[in-house]
Order: C-alpha cells, then sequence, then structure tokens
C-alpha cells in the first residue's frame, strides 16, 4: 500500500468535505444492474470501518476517501460485471422496527475502472430484497500479474 503524508487537520477537513459530498450523491443509475445504486450511509461506513467497531487505518481511509468520487463516475458507465460473489450471510436487517440477525441472500457486486489514472474496483451490495447500495471502494495498491480474484478475498471487509 503507497503511504500518503497527511496531518490530522488535513485528514478531518478531506474527512468532512467528502462526508459533505457523498451525501448530496443519492443513487445514479448502473447500466449493467438496470437499477440504480443507492449511496446511503452503510457504504460511508464501510469505508471509514472495516467491520463493526474496527477502525480502518487513517492512511486507508483518507486514500478511500478521496477516491470515492469517481465512483458514482464508474458505475454510471459500468456496461460490464467483473466479479460476483453470492451465499447466504448473517445480516443485520430491520423487522418490524427493529434490528436483528437473520440469514439472507446477499450478493456483491464488482466493477473495475480506469478513472483520472486510477484503477479502481467498486464493490455494490445487494442483501436479500433490498434495493443496491454502494460498499465499497478498492484502489490497485499493486500493479503485477497477481490480482487477487473477488471469490478469493473478503468483500465484507475489503
Amino acid at each position: 500500500m503507497t503511504e500518503v503524508s497527511f496531518t490530522k487537520e488535513e485528514f478531518d477537513a478531506m474527512k468532512s468535505e467528502v462526508e459533505e459530498s457523498y451525501q448530496k450523491i443519492g443513487e445514479v443509475p448502473c447500466p449493467y444492474l438496470n437499477s440504480t445504486v443507492s449511496f446511503n450511509a452503510m457504504g460511508l461506513d464501510h469505508i471509514k470501518m472495516k467491520r463493526w467497531n474496527h477502525a480502518r487505518n487513517s492512511n486507508d481511509q483518507f486514500i478511500r476517501l478521496k477516491l470515492l468520487h469517481l465512483a458514482p463516475e464508474i458505475l454510471k458507465k459500468s456496461h460490464t460485471l467483473q466479479g460476483l460473489d453470492q451465499g447466504n450471510r448473517m445480516e443485520r436487517v430491520k423487522v418490524n422496527s427493529r434490528w436483528e440477525s437473520r440469514m439472507v441472500l446477499v450478493s456483491y457486486h464488482e466493477f473495475i475502472g480506469v478513472l483520472s489514472g486510477c484503477r479502481l474496483r467498486i464493490v455494490v451490495k445487494k442483501v436479500g430484497d433490498s434495493p443496491y447500495y454502494f460498499w465499497s471502494i478498492i484502489p490497485y495498491w499493486k500493479q503485477g500479474t497477481y490480482r487477487k480474484k473477488m471469490f478469493e478475498g473478503n468483500p465484507e471487509d475489503d
């Protein structure tokens, strides 16, 4: 992973700016899915947190947040799916106005794009019958012949 140098003040200012612009995205159309993809709080939380109560390191957050503005553009232009991971998983779902853990079908759709000289993986998540939503943006840290396939990784944590 590439190390980026920044102060806490620079990080906090950039984070606030990105969070504000993220909230304005709303939904974007995705031609491959023939549906819209929602940019909701779950995706932004995942950029900042690896999983519940486990924050990503600030360098990882900084890079992902800096590149986040490219995610809607990649999804708008995506006509090809690069990876799909599906399976039944325990997820927190709202049932009768309260949150419960339930076994539901979860799918992760991976799209790859190159914009502004950056090669990025965008992951869209779908839980059960809910709409598609943005889940993650993953920069290609290294260029080379080996590429981690989605089904070999953990899209819940990436």
